[in-house]
């Protein structure tokens, strides 16, 4: 897990759009080794492959500096990772998964983290599933970054133990920043900031069974205006030996809505000592490079903004290497043709991955409609092949459909400023929503005992399902 020091390094070429489906390690695309393995090889057998040596990061950088006069350098986990350019896929439920972390890995290098999993159900004997496909990871991938949420120390110090062993982890991410009614309302996610001596011991322990392997720990600014968190939460987490933190920099009543309030990162930046990661509205290149500038943040971590764009992760690696922003925007929304053949590939990686842990294709194909519509944001497409699409139920039915997107892709007008903007939940303005403690759904008497330092039970965890 983390007794290997190994780099990720972009100086090695992204995929381009002229050639859908291939790998960078030149082996052809991953998805077609899964189909081939498929009925000979489950994940947890197989053998991890070695790790690669710290490379040159110098070698990798350009020597002039962009026009923004912007420090680049790499974002260290610890004395065991090294992330170039410094970019972060978030974990997102229901999307960060094997299929779509390795399409965004192939068009720029970053740290790419798996779906939130539930320590209750990792720390089994006998996991479900759902479980085992979400802390599942290819044989090729590298590093193996996984998000977990918790509630309870012994859990998770259970769970971190069996992921660094067997599923052989380099990086595990804490959630504590996840805002949705049904984890606030057990008290897990956002709402265990508030109660700093309970997410001290969660630190603590989680620290404590990961051993060399770097540990990071994702937050929001708090509940809600008033409540806030953000600072004592990463001095907490520096305190306790996590290698970083991420920011996501909206408090948990406005869950995704408004905008990301860039100098909480700032300030959380000159509060302490360890790497802060920065998220929240970054849906461009330029954006990220104005967000590390503005706050001085060590890295940024992409969310809604990759979704039905994995390319904006070749942007980012081109911003971060110095290319001029203006040759990036000019790239930044691909013709259709292109999008359809990743989404093709999309389609193809899912349905090997998936159907190797005995999901149906109905069910795989049906998962994907969110992409679809993600995919063709922007897109002025005819009303009836995007019905075609999203009807679907087979993957022959899914090729059909985009047969006929592509005979009429040259007629397709592309809003380009829409294609590359925000999308995802909360896209939308909200400044009518009430930033009270009553927008955040939270246990009962919750906030008169902020000061308890007793945890929830294991079965709190075990009511919170996600996908």
């Amino acid at each position: 897990g983390g007794d290997e020091t190994f780099s990720v390094d972009g100086s090695r070429s992204a995929r381009s759009f002229g050639a859908p489906g291939k790998a960078r390690n030149g082996r052809g695309a991953v998805c077609s080794q899964c189909a081939a393995r498929r009925k000979v090889r489950q994940l947890r057998g197989t053998q991890r492959i070695l790790r690669t040596p710290v490379m040159n990061l110098a070698a990798s950088m350009h020597a002039s500096a962009a026009p923004d006069t912007l420090q680049r350098s790499a974002l260290r986990l610890g004395s065991t990772m090294s992330i170039w350019p410094p970019v972060v896929l978030a974990p997102m439920a229901g999307i960060t998964s094997y299929p779509f972390r390795s399409l965004c890995r192939e068009f720029g290098a970053g740290l790419y983290v798996s779906e939130m999993v539930l320590a209750s159900g990792v720390a089994r004997d006998h996991a479900c599933r759902k479980t085992s496909v979400i802390s599942s990871f290819h044989e090729l991938e590298s590093p193996r970054s996984v998000q977990l949420y918790g509630v309870n120390a012994e859990t998770l110090s259970r769970a971190t133990e069996r992921l660094v062993a067997e599923q052989r982890v380099d990086h595990i991410d804490l959630n504590f920043g996840c805002p949705v009614r049904k984890v606030t309302r057990c008290g897990g996610g956002a709402s265990i900031p508030a109660r700093p001596r309970v997410l001290r011991k969660l630190v603590r322990a989680v620290v404590s069974a990961a051993g060399s392997v770097p540990v990071t720990a994702k937050f929001r600014i708090g509940l809600t205006d008033h409540l806030t968190t953000s600072l004592d939460s990463g001095k907490i987490c520096e305190e306790e030996g996590l290698a970083a933190v991420s920011l996501h920099a909206r408090t948990a009543a406005q869950l995704y809505d408004g905008n990301a309030n860039w100098d909480a990162i700032a300030e959380l930046v000159g509060a302490i000592s360890i790497p802060v990661i920065g998220n929240g509205d970054i849906w461009t290149a330029d954006d990220a490079l104005k967000m590390m500038k503005h706050t001085k943040c060590a890295g940024v971590m992409i969310g809604r903004g990759c979704l039905g764009r994995p390319w904006l992760f070749r942007d980012l690696a081109r911003a971060f290497d110095g290319d001029s922003l203006d040759s990036i925007r000019q790239d930044s929304a691909p013709p259709l043709a292109s999008v359809i053949a990743v989404m093709r590939d999309h389609l193809t990686r899912s349905l090997a991955w998936f159907g190797m842990h005995g999901q149906s294709e109905h069910s795989v194909v049906c998962s994907m409609r969110k992409h679809w519509k993600w995919y063709l944001t922007g897109f002025d497409t005819n009303p009836r092949d995007l019905g075609r699409l999203m009807e679907a139920t087979s993957a022959d039915a899914v090729h059909r459909a985009l047969d006929c997107l592509s005979a009429s892709a040259a007629a397709v007008r592309l809003n380009a400023s829409a294609a590359i903007g925000p999308r995802g939940k909360g896209i939308a303005p909200s400044s009518s929503r009430s930033s009270t403690f009553n927008s955040v759904s939270l246990p009962a008497g919750f906030l008169q005992t902020l000061d308890d330092d007793v945890e929830l039970p294991p079965s709190a965890e075990g009511r919170v399902e996600f996908g």
